[in-house]
């Protein structure tokens, strides 16, 4: 088992263009800026209802977690929740791949939809775009954290994963930094690789994160705690709460 997240290490969140420091856990680095990006409301849940275990497809359509999906039921949550159909499969492969390894943990697919939302806009930042693969192209990356306007993470991966050999970066859609990605390398998609530019892969890792961080999301209290060690701000837990709720409520579970 790779090591766990330093937790002295810190994350940055870009919000409105400009770069804050937060202090927490590090999962991804760079909440990505995003034209849809929630504001956080002050009437945001401070615990969103988690959507129930999604419904399996009767025969599997594809390889990986991503092809366990009812793929009806998948269309219908993407149609009503604006989500794009390839990140609904994501997501919710995530979950029935988190409760096979951790059944205590009670991860709604809504959540991983809020926070690939405010991430990455489920993939689109920047025009990238969601492929038939599950890779996001062109590639997303957050910005170099050299302790600039930053924080300063020293490179971990010699460049292999964020193409930096010098100071570490968070990559694909769920941004999250290599030091995360080698403690979670995940393959949700079946084709036996893992990439953190792969949304499939990247929600299964965001998914094992958020359930060893938490100890377990289907409390208030945890489910705070999962977020919190995502990223420490307030604003975003409130973002990534009233997202995962819309998502809940447009879906019906």
């Amino acid at each position: 088992m790779p090591h766990a997240p330093n937790p002295k290490s810190r994350r940055v969140l870009l919000a409105a263009g400009a770069v804050v420091v937060v202090a927490g856990l590090v999962a991804g680095g760079v909440a990505l800026a995003v034209a849809s990006r929630p504001q956080a409301p002050a009437s945001a849940p401070s615990f969103p209802d988690q959507a129930a275990y999604p419904p399996l497809a009767s025969t599997p359509t594809g390889p990986g977690y991503v092809g366990m999906i009812d793929p009806a039921w998948a269309k219908r949550t993407a149609d009503a929740t604006g989500i794009p159909l390839l990140a609904v499969l994501a997501y919710a492969g995530a979950v029935v791949r988190s409760a096979e390894v951790t059944p205590d943990c009670g991860l709604g697919w809504n959540t991983l939809a809020g926070i690939g939302l405010i991430e990455s806009d489920h993939g689109r930042h920047g025009g990238s775009r969601v492929g038939a693969d599950f890779r996001v192209n062109p590639p997303i990356y957050g910005p170099i954290l050299d302790g600039g306007e930053t924080a300063n993470i020293p490179d971990s991966d010699g460049g292999a994963v964020d193409g930096n050999a010098e100071f570490d970066r968070a990559v694909g859609p769920m941004q999250l930094i290599p030091q995360t990605w080698a403690s979670w390398p995940s393959d949700g998609n079946g084709d036996g690789v893992g990439d953190p530019q792969n949304i499939a892969d990247a929600a299964v890792a965001s998914a094992n994160y958020l359930c060893h961080a938490s100890g377990g999301m289907s409390t208030a209290a945890g489910w705070r705690a999962g977020i919190a060690a995502y990223n420490s701000g307030a604003d975003y837990l409130a973002s990534v709460a009233s997202a995962a709720q819309r998502y809940f409520d447009a879906a019906g579970r």
